[in-house]
């Protein structure tokens, strides 16, 4: 396939990213180090608008009511607005040093967070896609707006139903969303109909506050002299049959394909002293992945069903707390081949000797043996959208038009939205051997092997937003396009709105990094020191 042509400005573009190529490499182990989770990414969020600051950006923090979320913007004058966004949240128990050895990163436990994904990489890249074109804009002149959002809790679908409804994505010309990915058909290409389905996420909180409530009086006392004596079940209890009755329920919710999913977390109180006292505390949290909005709603019924249950049955109160609300996606052709364009232009990432050694490392240190091509072929190669379209409908009914889940969806409804993806490096399977998951973790951390898809993908994002600059034609397609999916545009009559009626979710209990007379550690703690 020959290369598309690029612009001046498309070609300075890349000139720039070469210059600050170990910077980009430099950035994306920093935030790989930082490691921190959701709704807690105070360190990455704070590096993010420092740099933006010094790149002449205004940047709102806080935006959206979210302290580790942010708003960047910069103008070169009048034109058209552009948007890009950084996702930096990590994933608890995945703590990884960017090492070719299984070990967490200096200081910290296996428990602490580490990038899976992975976010460092794909927040580095799409800043390096939003610095080149401004430079780009400088040298030549363009006008127009860069805008640049800070995306976090990204795995419990957090920020961008929220950024969605409070007008973040409004008025933008088009919206250019990057992915890491390895696994077929979705590797060196872009979404083509198949968009990301619905999520919901929601947190069922039991509480036992009136424990006095659960026995008639004179059969017993909430706190009894004799530990032996009656006491109401508690929070515990609740929890723990909600989980099993909700976990009995699913096979009767849920088709086996499709890639639908409901997944669990519970959120601990830290009540560490077994006394004979009810636990006046629990929380679970549930993740529902489907095509539709409807079934989000149906499956939403049942668990509020099973709460009141297990909460009648246990003595206790429950309530029901919002984490996410998402839309399913809305394609767009045009912006599709906008972004399949420039990555046809940049080219597939390549991994060189170095990266191969590294790899082969690896390979041997995870119980498996060194291979001469360590590493899964494909991410070598670009797919058309098209292509990877037709691979992906294989195995889903011709009924389903949503499939998997990740909340950029939500951009879709309010600006024409591009999603591609550019391969992670990935080991390919090797006699059988199944590679375990710290070896994909190291593999996003080490500068050898994660770099070349921080460049290619810093490199699609520049030229995508220059086409979308300097190209009229290409834009008013894309905008058209939007304007007949959702006939009419935002408010259209099959336009879906926000379904976020809920303030963000930042104080539950989420994991985080603690400072205590011990020093800085996980939660978790891995310190031993008084």
């Amino acid at each position: 396939m020959e290369k598309p042509a690029t612009t001046s400005a498309q070609a300075t573009a890349l000139a720039h990213l070469d210059d600050i190529q170990s910077s980009l490499s430099a950035w994306t182990r920093t935030i790989f180090d930082f490691g921190e989770t959701a709704w807690r990414e105070y360190q990455s969020a704070a590096w993010y608008v420092k740099l933006l600051k010094q790149e002449g950006f205004s940047v709102e923090e806080g935006s959206g009511g979210m302290p580790t979320a942010f708003c960047a913007h910069w103008s070169n004058g009048p034109g058209p607005t552009i948007g890009m966004y950084a996702e930096y949240d990590a994933v608890p128990g995945n703590c990884q040093d960017a090492a070719t050895v299984r070990r967490p990163r200096p200081g910290l436990g296996e428990h602490a967070g580490g990038h899976t994904d992975p976010h460092s990489g794909l927040g580095v890249a799409s800043l390096g896609g939003l610095l080149a074109a401004k430079a780009a804009m400088q040298h030549h002149g363009i006008g127009g707006t860069l805008r640049f959002t800070g995306e976090p809790a990204e795995k419990v679908r957090g920020s961008k139903p929220i950024h969605a409804a409070k007008g973040y994505y409004d008025g933008l010309a088009g919206m250019i969303s990057f992915h890491p990915f390895y696994m077929l058909p979705l590797c060196n290409t872009a979404r083509w109909d198949t968009h990301c389905g619905a999520a919901y996420a929601m947190i069922y909180r039991f509480i036992c506050d009136e424990p006095e409530n659960w026995v008639r009086a004179g059969d017993g006392a909430p706190i009894p002299q004799a530990h032996s004596a009656v006491r109401a079940p508690g929070a515990n209890d609740a929890l723990s049959m909600m989980y099993m009755a909700s976990k009995a329920l699913r096979d009767s919710m849920l088709p086996h394909q499709g890639g639908w999913s409901i997944s669990e977390a519970i959120l601990t109180a830290g009540q560490a002293t077994a006394d004979n006292l009810p636990a006046g505390l629990a929380e679970i949290q549930y993740m529902i992945r489907v095509p539709t909005l409807a079934m989000a709603e149906q499956v939403t019924a049942m668990l509020d069903r099973n709460a009141e249950a297990a909460a009648a049955m246990s003595g206790c109160r429950h309530e029901r707390h919002w984490v996410s609300k998402s839309r399913p996606g809305l394609a767009n052709h045009a912006m599709a081949e906008i972004a399949f364009e420039a990555l046809s232009a940049v080219g597939p990432p390549r991994w060189d000797d170095v990266a191969n050694a590294v790899a082969r490392e690896i390979q041997v240190n995870a119980g498996g043996t060194a291979t001469d091509e360590p590493f899964i072929a494909e991410m070598e190669r670009l797919i058309a959208p098209q292509d990877a379209e037709a691979i992906l409908r294989r195995d889903l009914p011709p009924s389903q038009a949503n499939s998997t889940s990740d909340d950029y969806t939500d951009m879709s409804w309010h600006t024409p939205t591009a999603r591609f993806y550019v391969a992670r490096p990935a080991l390919r399977a090797a006699g059988g051997h199944a590679w375990p998951s710290w070896v994909m973790n190291a593999l996003g951390g080490i500068a050898a092997t994660i770099d070349p898809m921080v460049i290619c993908a810093s490199r699609t994002i520049a030229l995508a937003a220059l086409r979308l600059l300097e190209d009229k034609a290409a834009r008013e397609a894309a905008m058209d396009e939007f304007v007949k999916r959702t006939s009419g545009g935002i408010g259209g009559s099959s336009w879906i709105a926000p379904l976020c009626d809920y303030e963000p979710p930042i104080h539950f209990r989420w994991p985080e990094y603690v400072t205590t007379a011990r020093g800085r550690d996980w939660w978790i703690p891995k310190n031993t020191a008084a």
